[in-house]
Order: C-alpha cells, then sequence, then structure tokens
C-alpha cells in the first residue's frame, strides 16, 4: 500500500530541508512555512510578474542550481529567529529586524566567498545580498504558481544505485516522499490524487535541474544525475517526481504514515512509459 514515509519543507529558498511528521497545504496549494524566505540579489529585491502571478526565478538569488555549496549549510528556523551553520561553527544567528538580516546577509557571503563558488558573487547586480520575506508567507518556490512536490521512494533508490555517489531524497528537495510504489511509478499518474486529508489534482512530471548534483553533505557536485535520468533512464530530459495542487483550492493536512490513493483517470506503470523503454545499465 503506498504511504508517505517522509515530509519536508524549506524554511530558507535553497538552504537545508526541515523534516517535519506533518504538512499543512494551504488553499493556495503552498506548503505553509515553506520558502518563507530567500536570499535575492541586489538587482531582484522584486518580484516579476509572471501572468499576474508572483515569480522569483532561481537564477536570481542562491539557489543550489548555481551555488551548490549551500547544501554545506545547516538552517534552522524557530520562532522568527534564524541559526546557520556549517559543521561545528555557527555562521550566524539572528532575528528578521534589519538588523538581523544584515548580520544574515553578511554571514552567507563571507560563506560563499570561501568557497569554490565566490566567483559568482562578482557579476553585476549579485551584491550585497538581500535576505526578503517576512518568514511566514510562502512564496519563493521556483514557479510562480507554486506547487506541493513529492516522489517516489523507488525512483532515488534506482538513481542512487546507478552512480557511485551516494544519492538520497534531500537532492530532489520535494515535499511528500511515497513508500510502497514501483520505481518512477509516480510518473505515471495522472487525474486525482488523495492523500490524507487533501484531494490533489496531478499537475506534470518535475523537470530537474544541476541543483540534485550537489551532495547535500559536502556541497560538492559529485554525479553527474542530470546525464544519468536521460542517457540510463532514457527520458528525454531529466524527470524525477511530479507536481501537485489541491482540488477546488482545498487544501488540508499531509501526515507520515498517510495512505496514497491515487483515484484519477489512469495509474500507469512505468514499465509502460515510453520514457522509460531504456533500461539503466548498472
Amino acid at each position: 500500500m503506498p504511504v508517505v514515509s517522509q515530509l519536508f519543507r524549506y524554511p530558507i529558498k535553497g538552504f537545508t530541508p526541515e523534516p517535519r511528521s506533518e504538512l499543512l497545504v494551504q488553499d493556495d496549494g503552498r506548503v505553509a512555512g515553506d520558502r518563507v524566505l530567500a536570499f535575492r540579489f541586489a538587482d531582484a529585491t522584486e518580484p516579476e510578474d509572471a501572468d499576474g502571478l508572483d515569480s522569483w526565478p532561481k537564477s536570481r538569488g542562491l539557489a543550489l542550481m548555481d551555488f551548490p555549496s549551500l547544501a554545506r549549510v545547516r538552517m534552522q528556523f524557530n520562532d522568527g529567529r534564524v541559526r546557520l551553520s556549517d559543521g561545528d561553527a555557527t555562521l550566524a544567528e539572528a532575528g528578521l529586524d534589519d538588523a538581523g538580516r544584515r548580520l544574515l546577509e553578511d554571514a552567507v557571503t563571507a560563506f560563499v566567498r570561501g568557497t569554490s563558488d565566490a566567483r559568482l558573487l562578482d557579476r553585476p547586480g549579485v551584491l550585497p545580498l538581500r535576505l526578503v520575506g517576512d518568514g511566514v508567507t510562502s512564496r519563493f518556490q521556483d514557479r510562480a504558481r507554486g506547487y506541493v512536490s513529492l516522489h517516489g521512494e523507488g525512483s532515488v533508490a534506482e538513481v542512487d544505485a546507478a552512480v557511485p555517489a551516494s544519492v538520497d531524497h534531500r537532492r530532489f528537495r520535494s515535499n511528500i516522499v511515497v513508500s510502497g510504489i514501483e520505481a518512477w511509478a509516480e510518473l505515471g499518474w495522472s487525474g486525482r490524487v488523495r492523500i490524507g486529508e487533501v484531494e490533489f489534482e496531478v499537475q506534470r512530471p518535475i523537470g530537474r535541474c544541476a541543483a540534485i548534483t550537489a551532495n547535500p553533505d559536502t556541497g560538492e557536485r559529485d554525479a553527474r544525475l542530470l546525464r544519468l535520468l536521460t542517457t540510463e533512464f532514457g527520458q528525454d530530459e531529466p524527470t524525477l517526481g511530479i507536481l501537485l495542487l489541491p482540488v477546488h483550492g482545498g487544501g488540508g493536512v499531509v501526515r507520515v504514515g498517510d495512505e496514497v490513493v491515487v483515484e484519477g483517470d489512469r495509474a500507469a506503470s512505468a514499465s509502460n512509459r515510453e520514457w522509460r523503454s531504456v533500461e539503466p545499465n548498472h
């Protein structure tokens, strides 16, 4: 029986996942407390317009896609205070008042300066970094619409088995991880999926970027996963996981252990999907 095995939210865009026993899916389709803060470039502290929705392109702020070293930084966000650390060393701990934000911005800038990503800070319009967001409103997802993301344990296990580097769920930064389904089966879901209190509509598979190549412990790019997905697994573009939205704007709570019921028009086995026609070369 498919069940929710892990839940995550990401208070600061690009930083450490926060494991949760339950997530509140808001009526707007975003997870409460997810991506409520972001370090943005100096010339990108205001949202762009995307068909009437606020958009915060990840290319205009700190994100693992371009700054893999961020994966090393451990983040805690509690009661309006942010604590950032690198191993046993505390980089900064502060609230979200103006002074606290400047302290956090300076600490993150100094950290990146000491990594192989330092040169990216010297591009026009990047510095000074600015920590934006109120710490409450979920708004800094990769896509202007905002979605709940999901992947299956089996899919990640197959990727892990295909490369020497260790690959776990943290690389793919989904909100919901599901066990009890075949590898890649979630890519065959369409229509509606019920998880806990929430009935979702499947939107589309998740096309992946270079963020998944960053080791979540070392911050180094140690696995060519984009190429792996297209060559070893025969995908037209690197894909892992799916995007969901609650039906008719109805949110609710999703908990670890909740049954996952595919109610849509089909739940095709991954083995029947065209993109899966090439077997991995282990």
